[in-house]
């Protein structure tokens, strides 16, 4: 008999569970049994606190159970690709928090991890199937703002607290990894291509030893893309695509809200040369429900994931050169492209 759901582990207990598990839970063709921790009261009060069956002891005693048939890993970056092995070879398919890996070689790890074992691993980049994404490209392929030249945009927090992990170097802490990715994931995403070279100014934490400030600019090829993350400014957060006749600016690009519609700005020339704006609201939804919605449906189906690991390693491959264009004070080409 087919299987009709896809039964979820939760794979450590970090901050980020309070947005994702009940989302998770509640979407079609889900359910999440229960949570592992290193602490066990730490993975029973979580339980608890979801409302979940199972508090395992242990990473390993979750793995270990028949019935999980997909984990969810939200641990710190350095070991997501340790345990994101682990679970494939368990016999689980993983939804991994991005950053999937460190850099492109270990990516690459994964994806051989992949096709040893048959099942799936996807970097968790829930923006890329929320619905004001998927719309924002079906706009710019109609032609709506004619044609795309240049994409510009930011993402900031402020967070200075040394024991939180994006603040800690060998926990694979910093900036890029942490928010700077999104914008090259929805940039790629939006333009169906692969930038050629980026060149990139990076500051760097004197205490924490982190990246806390980048400038970025990538060239796809007759589109320039461009922009800047920090984790030590004011919160901010904005996308925008300007073409020829027009501009798509997405209001709240990556932490989309779960309790109210998202919106974009849609700014278009007229004919006789006069601008319109006009909102399009997009009906209120929640991206990580949609994401563990739209992965188990890949595998109960037997389709293709929405996001596969060759698109993360893309992303990775462009992460690693702006990293070594910081360190060069140059152009880098996009290795392998």
């Amino acid at each position: 008999m087919a299987k009709d759901e896809i039964v979820w582990g939760i794979l450590g207990a970090a901050k980020i569970n309070d947005k994702v598990v009940m989302p998770m839970h509640d979407a079609p063709k889900c359910r999440v049994k229960g949570i592992a921790s290193r602490s066990q009261e730490k993975a029973r009060e979580a339980a608890a606190r979801y409302g979940l069956p199972v508090a395992y002891d242990s990473y390993d005693e979750l793995l270990a159970d028949p019935e999980i048939d997909a984990v969810y890993i939200p641990l710190p970056n350095h070991i997501h690709v340790e345990w994101a092995i682990k679970s494939v070879e368990a016999g689980k398919h993983v939804l991994c928090e991005k950053p999937i890996g460190l850099d492109a070689e270990q990516v690459e790890r994964l994806i051989a991890a992949r096709d040893r074992s048959g099942r799936y691993i996807q970097e968790a980049f829930m923006v890329r199937t929320h619905p004001q994404w998927l719309k924002v490209r079906t706009l710019i392929d109609e032609g709506t703002i004619g044609e795309l030249r240049a994409v510009t945009g930011g993402f900031t927090y402020n967070n200075t607290n040394p024991h939180d992990i994006r603040n800690q170097s060998e926990l694979g802490g910093g900036g890029l990894l942490d928010i700077g990715c999104y914008p090259i994931t929805t940039s790629r995403f939006v333009t169906r291509s692969e930038p050629g070279r980026v060149v990139a100014l990076i500051e760097q934490d004197p205490i924490f030893e982190v990246d806390r400030l980048g400038s970025v600019l990538m060239d796809f090829d007759g589109v320039q893309a461009s922009f800047f993350y920090s984790t030590q400014t004011h919160h901010y957060q904005r996308m925008q695509f300007h073409g020829t006749r027009g501009r798509i600016e997405v209001e709240i690009p990556f932490n989309a809200p779960a309790d109210r519609p998202t919106r974009l700005l849609v700014s278009e020339s007229t004919p006789t040369g006069v601008g319109t704006d006009r909102w399009l609201e997009l009906p209120v939804c929640d991206q990580y429900g949609i994401a563990a919605a739209t992965f188990a449906e890949a595998i109960l189906s037997g389709t293709p994931q929405a996001i596969p690991l060759e698109d993360a390693h893309a992303n990775m491959r462009v992460i690693d050169a702006v990293f070594r264009s910081a360190r060069s004070g140059a152009w880098e080409r996009i290795l392998g492209s």
